[in-house]
Protein backbone atom coordinates (compact mmCIF):
# COMPACT_ATOMS: atom_id res chain seq x y z
CA UNK A 1 0.00 0.00 0.00
CA UNK A 2 1.50 3.27 -0.71
CA UNK A 3 1.55 5.74 1.99
CA UNK A 4 0.39 9.57 1.91
CA UNK A 5 2.63 12.08 1.10
CA UNK A 6 2.07 15.36 2.68
CA UNK A 7 3.39 18.87 1.99
CA UNK A 8 2.99 22.03 3.49
CA UNK A 9 2.96 24.45 1.19
CA UNK A 10 1.94 28.50 2.93
CA UNK A 11 0.85 26.61 6.14
CA UNK A 12 -1.68 24.16 4.75
CA UNK A 13 -1.64 20.63 3.80
CA UNK A 14 -1.43 19.24 0.20
CA UNK A 15 -2.63 15.40 -0.20
CA UNK A 16 -1.75 13.03 -2.99
CA UNK A 17 -4.17 11.29 -4.83
CA UNK A 18 -4.31 8.30 -2.61
CA UNK A 19 -3.17 9.55 0.20
CA UNK A 20 -6.74 11.83 0.48
CA UNK A 21 -8.34 8.71 -0.24
CA UNK A 22 -6.79 7.16 2.76
CA UNK A 23 -7.26 10.07 5.16
CA UNK A 24 -11.14 10.03 4.16
CA UNK A 25 -11.52 6.24 4.35
CA UNK A 26 -9.70 6.86 8.26
CA UNK A 27 -11.94 9.31 9.30
CA UNK A 28 -14.61 7.50 7.89
CA UNK A 29 -14.21 4.57 9.99
CA UNK A 30 -13.51 6.28 12.95
CA UNK A 31 -16.79 8.07 12.83
CA UNK A 32 -18.56 4.44 13.36
CA UNK A 33 -20.48 3.88 16.49
CA UNK A 34 -21.08 0.71 18.72
CA UNK A 35 -24.64 0.52 19.75
CA UNK A 36 -25.73 -1.32 22.67
CA UNK A 37 -28.42 -3.86 23.05
CA UNK A 38 -29.54 -5.38 26.21
CA UNK A 39 -31.32 -8.45 26.56
CA UNK A 40 -32.87 -9.23 29.72
CA UNK A 41 -36.29 -10.51 31.00
CA UNK A 42 -36.52 -12.65 28.11
CA UNK A 43 -36.17 -9.75 25.33
CA UNK A 44 -33.98 -7.38 23.18
CA UNK A 45 -34.16 -4.10 24.49
CA UNK A 46 -34.49 -1.82 22.92
CA UNK A 47 -36.46 -4.60 20.13
CA UNK A 48 -35.65 -2.16 17.43
CA UNK A 49 -32.68 0.45 16.38
CA UNK A 50 -31.82 2.53 14.02
CA UNK A 51 -27.83 2.66 13.51
CA UNK A 52 -25.99 4.21 10.20
CA UNK A 53 -24.09 2.38 7.57
CA UNK A 54 -20.40 0.81 9.35
CA UNK A 55 -21.89 0.81 12.70
CA UNK A 56 -21.83 -2.13 14.72
CA UNK A 57 -24.37 -3.49 16.96
CA UNK A 58 -23.19 -5.62 20.59
CA UNK A 59 -25.83 -7.85 22.09
CA UNK A 60 -24.84 -7.52 26.33
CA UNK A 61 -26.77 -10.38 28.36
CA UNK A 62 -27.82 -9.40 31.76
CA UNK A 63 -29.94 -12.27 32.04
CA UNK A 64 -29.45 -14.24 35.51
CA UNK A 65 -29.31 -17.35 34.08
CA UNK A 66 -30.31 -17.51 30.90
CA UNK A 67 -28.16 -18.34 27.48
CA UNK A 68 -29.17 -16.47 24.27
CA UNK A 69 -27.99 -16.03 20.73
CA UNK A 70 -28.29 -13.27 17.96
CA UNK A 71 -29.65 -15.74 14.93
CA UNK A 72 -30.22 -13.58 11.21
CA UNK A 73 -31.61 -16.51 9.68
CA UNK A 74 -33.91 -14.70 7.31
CA UNK A 75 -30.87 -13.29 5.61
CA UNK A 76 -29.23 -16.71 5.62
CA UNK A 77 -27.11 -16.57 8.30
CA UNK A 78 -26.02 -19.87 10.94
CA UNK A 79 -27.05 -19.23 14.35
CA UNK A 80 -23.95 -18.19 16.23
CA UNK A 81 -22.97 -19.40 19.38
CA UNK A 82 -24.65 -19.11 22.48
CA UNK A 83 -23.89 -16.31 24.97
CA UNK A 84 -24.04 -16.31 28.62
CA UNK A 85 -24.85 -13.73 31.15
CA UNK A 86 -22.26 -10.91 31.25
CA UNK A 87 -21.39 -11.80 27.83
CA UNK A 88 -21.72 -10.16 24.32
CA UNK A 89 -21.94 -10.62 20.72
CA UNK A 90 -21.28 -8.12 18.00
CA UNK A 91 -22.18 -7.88 14.48
CA UNK A 92 -20.69 -4.91 11.82
CA UNK A 93 -23.35 -3.33 9.72
CA UNK A 94 -21.77 -2.75 6.73
CA UNK A 95 -24.64 -2.04 4.24
CA UNK A 96 -27.81 -0.49 4.41
CA UNK A 97 -31.23 -2.35 5.20
CA UNK A 98 -33.61 -3.74 7.61
CA UNK A 99 -32.17 -6.75 9.43
CA UNK A 100 -34.85 -8.75 11.63
CA UNK A 101 -33.36 -11.74 14.16
CA UNK A 102 -34.37 -14.04 16.35
CA UNK A 103 -32.91 -15.73 19.61
CA UNK A 104 -32.41 -19.18 18.24
CA UNK A 105 -33.15 -21.17 21.51
CA UNK A 106 -36.05 -18.79 21.85
CA UNK A 107 -37.10 -17.88 18.68
CA UNK A 108 -40.59 -15.20 20.45
CA UNK A 109 -37.67 -13.14 21.19
CA UNK A 110 -36.91 -11.16 17.95
CA UNK A 111 -35.60 -7.83 17.06
CA UNK A 112 -35.03 -5.91 14.15
CA UNK A 113 -32.02 -3.40 12.83
CA UNK A 114 -32.63 -0.65 10.38
CA UNK A 115 -29.50 0.42 8.87
CA UNK A 116 -29.76 4.16 7.03
CA UNK A 117 -26.66 6.37 5.33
Amino acid sequence: MKLARIERVSGKCLHTGAGLALLLAISSSAMAETVEVTIKKMKFQPQAITIKKGDTVRWVNREYRQYHSVWFEQVGDPEPEYFFPDESYERNFPELGTFPYRCGPHPEMTGTVHVVE
